[in-house]
């Protein structure tokens, strides 16, 4: 039976998956596994361990059943992660009730993604990349781009504005995975830095000012500054497209 999704080649059986496309199986006792539980029990070890602990091995022992028994319903561990992000994700926001404009809606959003992602810290990682995604993730997506409905911003204006808010959110998520940076989730410079810098701030006045000048009054490694600032320039930009009153070019 075509399943629909032919067409994506080796991500077929994802999808099917993701998008309740794949017939259970007719033969046989009554399983005692499903895809939810395989994932479920998954999502706890990523939860608690990281996404490098999960094996299909290590999900197994947890279910209390051969590594084979589990292939029955996932075909193996990209499979699995794709149901876990897609579980993970939960509901999408309904932001419709929001009061207020655009503005509003996506710092709501931003406040229920956050939360999401501090429940599930691989998540941020997991979803990069081009990849197959389900109803819920893309629902997240929809969320956001219609957020900025009416605001007279193209398509692709759209999209390039989702696209950054992800990414300021995720690398603000977390001090530990946010790339490079000289001090602590207290704003505090780090131990080592204050060495290299007590040697060599003279190679880098400008950090060396700034830092000795943080006072530790932030904990969001500077989320709510970087959304402000975004947020302000993505209005400048709203409103000189209401002014001008230019129809979606694309």
């Amino acid at each position: 039976m075509d399943s629909g999704f032919d067409v994506f080649g080796d991500q077929a059986g994802v999808l099917e998956v993701l998008w309740g496309r794949r017939e259970p199986p007719s033969r046989g006792p009554k399983p005692m596994l499903s895809v939810e539980r395989i994932a479920r029990v998954a999502m706890g070890i990523a939860d608690s361990d990281g996404l490098a602990a999960v094996s299909m091995q290590r999900v197994a022992g947890e279910l209390e059943f051969t590594k084979m028994a589990l292939y029955r319903y996932v075909s193996g561990k990209s499979e699995l992660l794709a149901v876990m992000i897609e579980l993970a994700v939960g509901d999408p926001p309904d932001l419709r009730d929001v009061p207020g404009g655009w503005r509003d809606r996506l710092e709501e959003f931003v406040q229920r993604l956050a939360v999401v992602w501090q429940e599930h810290p691989w998540l941020p990682w997991a979803t990069l990349g081009d990849r197959p995604m389900g109803p819920r993730e893309l629902g997240w997506i929809e969320s956001a781009v219609s957020a900025l409905g009416g605001t007279g911003l193209s398509g692709t204006e759209q999209l390039d504005a989702v696209f950054i808010l992800f990414g300021l959110v995720r690398n603000t998520q977390s001090m530990s995975t946010a790339g490079t940076q000289p001090w602590d989730a207290d704003k505090k410079v780090t131990p080592t830095t204050q060495e290299l810098l007590r040697r060599y701030g003279d190679r880098f006045p400008a950090l060396s000012t700034a830092t000795a000048a943080a006072n530790g009054s932030t904990r969001d490694n500077g989320r709510a500054f970087g959304l402000r600032r975004y947020f302000d320039g993505l209005e400048q930009l709203i409103d000189q497209r209401l002014g001008l009153g230019q129809s979606d070019p694309v």
